[in-house]
């Protein structure tokens, strides 16, 4: 036993805590925390080979990073010379892949300054400012596309127009999209959005049924998307528990 110890030792540490690691970024089921703690090496292994091997398959994402930081770069210097629409717009949007939100919204700001005819500019300024909390700011950019196109991003665009009504008091706007827009999108974060948009209006019954048919909607992706999705699943357990004490 205390060979097997001696032989196990550093690498079973460094196990457990490359497991603890990959737990504590990407935040799988609970049980997982008690399997790397309390079964040592061997649980670590297992969970390393069942949850973080199959995560490299989001690898590939990445790697697009250092290549969308790169065509930052060398956007930023093209317009200096040529500030067209196109660039601008294009810096935008790689600047909102990278959750930089602040400068990509910046950037939006030029490409439709010089030319406002691009949905999906203000679209995707719209996003930057959901992505800083300035929902007053998204809002009548969201509400532009949706007024030419209210099936724009395959309904994404009307549902996060409903969440900023949502989220910033105006329900009785809000009531009406949402409805439209969960007969056709049943995205992750469509339904996390109208279950919170029923918290808001106090139907603590109707919040906890959509709350639930999103964590059921996990049990029929494929691994991989349960993975891409996983930040909604997180976020609909937080709000099935604020529910349950509500």
């Amino acid at each position: 036993m205390f060979g097997l110890s001696h032989l196990l030792y550093p690498w079973g540490i460094l196990v457990q805590v490359a497991a603890m690691i990959h737990f504590f970024r990407r935040r799988p089921e609970t049980y997982w925390f008690y399997v790397i703690i309390f079964l040592g090496p061997i649980g670590a292994a297992a969970y390393l080979v069942i949850e973080a091997v199959p995560d490299l398959g989001l690898l590939p994402g990445v790697f697009q990073g250092f290549g969308r930081r790169n065509r930052i770069k060398i956007l930023e210097t093209q317009i200096l010379d040529n500030p067209s629409p196109g660039n601008y717009e294009e810096l935008g949007e790689l600047l909102l892949e990278q959750k930089q939100y602040a400068r990509g919204r910046q950037a939006f700001n030029q490409a439709i300054s010089a030319r406002a005819d691009s949905p999906h500019a203000f679209y995707h300024r719209a996003q930057c400012s959901l992505g800083l909390g300035d929902y007053a700011a998204a809002i009548p950019d969201l509400e532009r596309v949706v007024s030419k196109d209210p099936k724009f991003d395959y309904y994404r665009a009307p549902g996060l127009l409903a969440d900023a009504y949502a989220r910033s008091g105006r329900l009785d706007l809000a009531e009406p999209l949402f409805a439209n827009v969960t007969q056709f999108s049943t995205t992750a974060e469509t339904l996390y959005n109208y279950a919170n948009f029923l918290k808001l209006q106090n139907r603590p019954a109707e919040a906890r049924e959509w709350t639930q048919k999103l964590l059921a909607k996990k049990r029929t992706l494929p691994r991989y998307m349960q993975r891409v999705e996983r930040p909604w699943f997180r976020k609909a357990k937080s709000l099935e528990k604020d529910l349950a004490r509500a």
